[in-house]
C-alpha cells in the first residue's frame, strides 16, 4: 500500500495512478497514457505542436485534442500546475513514485515488476509514435533483465544460492539464447550444491545453441558447473604464499603467459582464503577478476563472480583501493556486455570512492567508454580528455593511449576526421613508446577508416591489412570485428558491394565468437551489414534490421537505435524515419544529423 499523500504512477503493465493508497479514476482517452509516458521518457521538453502532430494525426484540430487530453491528465495527476508551458513541461509533486523512472534511476529494484510499458494498449497515434514506443519497450525490458542478472550475482556472492538459482532461471526464461544467462544459471546451480543439475543445465544449453544457432557455446558454459573461482583452499593457507602467487600471476600475464598467470592468481585466492586474511583474499579476487575480464576472452561471467566475491569477503571494513578497483572492473564488464544501466551504477560507486589520481583517471576512462557507446559524445569526450591529462601527469602513457583511443573513436563517429586523425596519431605515439601491441590494432583500424573517409584508399588499405593481420594474430575478437568491418567499408568505397557484404558477415562472426562479446562492436558491424543488405536488395536485410533494433534498444545504444530505425524506414516500415528523427533529437552527432537530412532519409 502506498504511503498517505503519495502519488504513484504505474506505466509498466496496465497503466494506473494511485493517490493516498487508493486508485484514481483513469483519465478519459487512451492517449492520456501515451502522452504521459512520452513526457516522462523524453530527455527534453517537447513543443505542443509536435505533440499534437505526433499523437492526434486524425483529429480535425490536433491542438484542441491535445488541450482536452491535458485537462484529463491534470485531473488525474491532481493539479493544473503539473503540466504547463510550451514546450510542455511535466512537474510532478515531490515524492511522486513513477515505476519507469524508478527502473531507469540510480537505485532501481526488481520489485517494480516486469510488465511491458503501456501493456497491450493501441493508441491510434502516428506510426512514428508506435515505433518510438516499441523502442522504449525494448529498452525498459533490457534494463529489467540487467536488474535480474545483477540480483542473481549479488545473491550468489552473498551465499544466498537458492534464491540466486531462482532469479537466474528468470533470466534464462526471458532470453534462453543469451549465453551469459545460461552460464549464470549453471554457476548458481553448482554453487547451490546441485552439481548434477548444473551439468544437466549446461548440456541443455549446449543442445539449444546447436539446434537454434548452429554453433557451440563457449567453454565457460560447461566450466561454470565447477562453481568455485579458485581451487579448494589448502589446509593452513599462508598469506606469504598468497602474495607470492599474486605477484607471479601479474608477472606471467604481463609477459604474455596468460593461462599460467591465471592459474597463479587462482592459487593466490585459495591461499589467501585459507589464511583468513580477508583483505588479502579480496585483493587476490580482484586481481583474478581483472585478469579474466581483460586477458581471457569468454570469461567475463567468471570475472564478475570473482569481483563481486571480493566485495563480499572483505566484510564491513574493506580496503578502499580494492573496492574502487572491483567497481571499476565490474563497470567495464557490464559496459562491454551492453548492460549500461548496471555499468553506470558500478562506475558511480567507483567515482565516489576514487581519491588518488591513478584511480580517478582509470575510472574516467571506463566512464568515457560507457558514455560513448550510448552516444553521449560530448560528455564522453570531456571524461576521455581529463583521463588522458591525468594519466600523462602521472607518466602513465599506456592509460593515456587508451583514453586517446576513446576520444579518437568519438571524433570518428561524429565525422570530425581532422580531430580523429590528430587524436589517433597521438594515441599511436604512446602505443609505440610503451610497446603496447595489444592496443595497436584498435587505433590503426580507426585511423585507416579516417583515411578512407578522406579518399586515401590505398593508404587506408595498406594500414588496414597490417592492423587486421595483427588483430588476428592477437586473437582479439573486438579488434578482428572492427578490422573486418573496415575491410567491408573499403570494398563499398570501391563499389564491390557483394564483397562488402561478405566482410560485414565476417565482422559479425568474429566479433561474436565468444560469449562475452563487446556488444557495441557487434552492433556497429550489424549496422554496416544492414546498410549494404538493403542496398543489394538482400532478403536478409529485414532480419538484420530487426536484430539491430532489438540489440541496440535493449543495450541503450542510442545512435544505433536511430540507425536501425533509418534502415527500417528504407525498407518501408511506416513511421520508422520519423521515429529516427525523434530519437536522434537528443544525440549530439553532426554526422548523424546529416544522415537524417539525406534524400534517402527524407523519402
Amino acid at each position: 500500500m502506498a504511503a498517505p499523500g503519495k502519488l504513484v504512477i504505474r506505466l509498466l503493465g496496465t497503466p494506473q495512478v494511485e493517490r493516498d493508497g487508493e486508485a484514481v479514476a483513469a483519465p478519459r482517452g487512451r492517449k492520456c497514457w501515451a502522452l504521459l509516458a512520452y513526457l516522462l521518457l523524453r530527455e527534453r521538453p517537447v513543443s505542443r505542436l509536435a505533440l499534437a502532430e505526433l499523437l492526434f494525426p486524425d483529429a480535425e484540430d490536433p491542438l484542441r485534442a491535445l488541450r482536452w487530453t491535458l485537462v484529463e491528465l491534470r485531473r488525474t495527476l491532481g493539479g493544473s500546475e503539473v503540466l504547463h508551458g510550451d514546450p510542455l513541461v511535466l512537474e510532478l509533486p515531490p515524492g511522486t513514485e513513477v515505476d519507469v523512472l524508478t527502473l531507469t534511476g540510480d537505485a532501481p529494484s526488481i520489485s517494480v515488476g516486469d510488465g511491458e510499458l503501456l501493456e497491450g494498449a493501441d493508441f491510434g497515434a502516428t506510426p512514428a509514435f508506435d515505433s518510438w514506443l516499441g523502442v522504449e519497450r525494448r529498452m525498459l525490458a533490457g534494463i529489467y533483465e540487467q536488474l535480474l542478472r545483477n540480483e542473481a550475482l549479488t545473491l550468489l556472492a552473498e551465499g544466498e544460492t537458492g534464491e540466486a538459482v531462482r532469479i537466474a532461471a528468470l533470466c534464462v526464461a526471458r532470453d534462453p539464447l543469451d549465453e551469459n544467462h545460461q552460464e549464470l544459471l549453471v554457476r548458481c546451480l553448482a554453487a547451490n550444491g546441485d552439481e548434477e543439475a548444473a551439468v544437466r543445465q549446461a548440456e541443455a544449453g549446449v543442445k539449444l545453441f546447436r539446434e537454434q544457432l548452429g554453433r557451440e557455446p563457449g567453454p565457460a558454459l560447461r566450466e561454470a558447473a565447477r562453481a568455485r573461482v579458485a581451487p579448494t583452499p589448502p589446509a593452513g593457507g599462508d598469506a606469504g604464499a598468497a602474495q607470492a602467487q599474486l605477484a607471479a600471476g601479474h608477472a606471467a600475464i604481463e609477459a604474455g603467459a596468460v593461462e599460467p598467470g591465471i592459474d597463479c592468481l587462482r592459487l593466490s585466492c585459495a591461499e589467501a582464503e585459507a589464511s583468513g586474511d580477508t583483505n588479502l583474499h579480496a585483493r587476490c579476487l580482484v586481481a583474478l577478476g581483472t585478469a579474466l575480464a581483460h586477458s581471457v576472452r569468454g570469461r567475463d561471467g567468471e570475472a564478475a563472480a570473482a569481483l563481486r566475491a571480493a566485495l563480499t569477503v572483505a566484510g564491513e571494513t574493506p580496503e578502499r583501493e580494492m573496492v574502487v578497483a572491483a567497481c571499476r572492473e565490474l563497470g567495464f564488464v557490464e559496459s562491454q556486455a551492453g548492460r549500461v544501466s548496471a555499468a553506470g551504477r558500478w562506475l558511480a560507486r567507483a567515482t565516489e570512492l576514487a581519491s588518488t589520481n591513478e584511480e580517478q583517471y582509470s575510472v574516467l576512462a571506463v566512464r568515457a567508454l560507457t558514455l560513448s557507446d550510448r552516444a553521449h559524445y560530448e560528455a564522453a569526450l570531456k571524461l576521455a580528455d581529463e583521463s588522458t591529462q591525468r594519466a600523462l601527469q602521472a607518466g602513465d602513457r599506456r592509460s593515456a593511449a587508451y583514453s586517446l583511443s576513446l576520444a579518437g573513436r568519438v571524433h570518428l563517429l561524429r565525422g570530425d576526421v581532422g580531430r580523429a586523425q590528430a587524436t589517433l596519431w597521438r594515441c599511436l605515439t604512446h602505443v609505440t613508446a610503451t610497446g603496447w601491441v595489444g592496443l595497436r590494432p584498435w587505433a590503426e583500424i580507426m585511423l585507416a577508416e579516417v583515411e578512407l573517409m578522406t579518399g586515401r584508399l590505398e593508404t587506408s588499405r595498406e594500414r588496414l591489412e597490417t592492423a587486421y593481420d595483427l588483430a588476428c594474430r592477437l586473437g582479439d575478437p573486438c579488434w578482428e570485428g572492427m578490422g573486418a568491418r573496415a575491410h567491408g567499408l573499403l570494398q563499398m568505397a570501391n563499389g564491390e558491394l557483394e564483397l562488402a557484404r561478405d566482410w560485414f558477415a565476417e565482422a559479425r562472426r568474429r566479433a561474436s565468437r565468444v560469449s562475452d562479446r563487446y556488444v557495441w562492436v557487434y552492433a556497429h558491424s550489424l549496422d554496416a551489414a544492414a546498410g549494404v543488405a538493403i542496398e543489394l536488395g538482400d532478403p536478409e536485410a529485414r532480419e538484420l534490421v530487426s536484430e539491430l533494433t532489438e540489440l541496440a534498444a535493449r543495450s541503450g545504444m542510442r545512435e544505433l537505435v536511430v540507425r536501425a530505425r533509418l534502415h527500417a524506414g528504407h525498407l518501408g516500415e511506416p513511421g520508422a524515419l520519423d521515429a529516427a528523427r525523434l530519437l536522434a533529437a537528443d544525440i549530439d552527432n553532426p554526422a548523424l544529423a546529416n544522415l537524417l537530412r539525406e534524400p534517402a532519409a527524407a523519402a
